[in-house]
């Protein structure tokens, strides 16, 4: 189906306002071309770029790509440092783009533990787009959920200690603002590319009401399509929180 046509299926009063995605699939996608893993990261930036465009013209809110992850410093060593280089690369070309497109970029993980080259980019980076104000790109590096919720369990642990929060105030509220994402709503829409159906330790405080797209696309070949599709999967759901068919509808 035309791109066109895909777009047009969209109930723009409808839309996620946060979707996030798992981008999977690089190094598969290198393989099955006869090409090294690093060739496949490489040709991942093509999809963020179309995914952060189609997200941006349909009006969503917030885009959240997972880039990096806690465990994947246990990939080989010239893999993490060819991911590392590409990152710089790729926020220093981007950054004239965003702010092009009116595109804010924040970062959500244990940041200062990048590469110092990559963490003084990305900071550069969030700071020159951080007056726009159409879509807000999140990008998770160094990241895992079980960091993350760790994290705020220390934090509020601190409070407690300190006597400025009392055990019995703790609540799911609390313990929210205390995750990275405490100034981003939840997820609505998780995608995940290349076949694999499970989150890999992504969100999952913040997704447990997601509704959940895997598509058996590497990464490399995401396209704006694929992102209308997973919206229009998304739209076509009776999302419930809990509650019956019945109640929802009245």
């Amino acid at each position: 189906m035309k791109e066109s046509d895909l777009k047009d299926k969209i109930d723009i009063n409808k839309l996620p306002v946060h979707i996030a995605i798992i981008m999977d699939g690089n190094g598969r996608w290198a393989k099955k071309n006869g090409q090294p893993r690093v060739f496949g990261h490489q040709n991942g930036v093509k999809a963020v770029r179309e995914a952060t465009e189609a997200a941006a013209e349909l009006g969503v809110k917030y885009l959240t790509l997972y880039a990096f992850s806690t465990e994947n410093w246990n990939r080989p060593a010239f893999e993490v440092n060819a991911l590392m280089t590409l990152l710089v690369q790729t926020l220093r070309k981007e950054v004239q783009t965003l702010n092009k497109n009116n595109i804010r970029l924040q970062a959500i993980g244990d940041l200062e533990k990048l590469p110092s080259k990559c963490y003084r980019e990305l900071l550069e980076a969030i700071e020159k787009t951080k007056d726009n104000s159409r879509m807000t790109l999140v990008l998770a590096l160094n990241y895992s959920a079980k960091w993350e919720i760790t994290r705020a369990t220390r934090l509020i642990a601190e409070q407690v200690k300190k006597d400025t929060l009392k055990p019995e105030d703790i609540t799911n509220e609390v313990f929210a603002n205390h995750l990275a994402t405490k100034d981003i709503p939840d997820p609505e829409l998780l995608i995940r590319t290349s076949g694999e159906a499970r989150i890999s330790n992504f969100l999952l405080w913040q997704i447990a009401y997601a509704e959940l797209y895997f598509t058996p696309l590497f990464w490399p070949e995401f396209r704006k399509n694929n992102l209308y599709e997973a919206i229009i999967n998304f739209q076509n759901r009776e999302r419930r929180f809990g509650k019956t068919s019945e109640q929802i509808q009245t």
